[in-house]
């Protein structure tokens, strides 16, 4: 994986704990090819994954769009 990999990695890894941030973990785990970790994480977060990548990207970011126009109307 390339340095763009690695950085959200650790960024994921420094909010741990944080919904958002777990969930885009489990997908950086799946696009790098490691399921098993993935899967660890989609099970720490309480989610099933879409059925592939291209769709769980859409997923992931249109509920994280929904999430940050809920904080702005606050």
């Amino acid at each position: 994986m390339g340095p763009e990999w690695q950085k959200a990695h650790e960024i994921c890894q420094a909010k741990e704990g944080t919904h958002a941030y777990d969930l885009v973990h489990a997908l950086a785990h799946w696009i790098e090819g490691d399921t098993g970790n993935a899967a660890y994480w989609y099970r720490r977060v309480g989610e099933k994954r879409a059925e592939n990548i291209a769709a769980e990207w859409q997923r992931i970011s249109a509920a994280l769009a929904r999430q940050a126009g809920s904080a702005r109307a606050k």
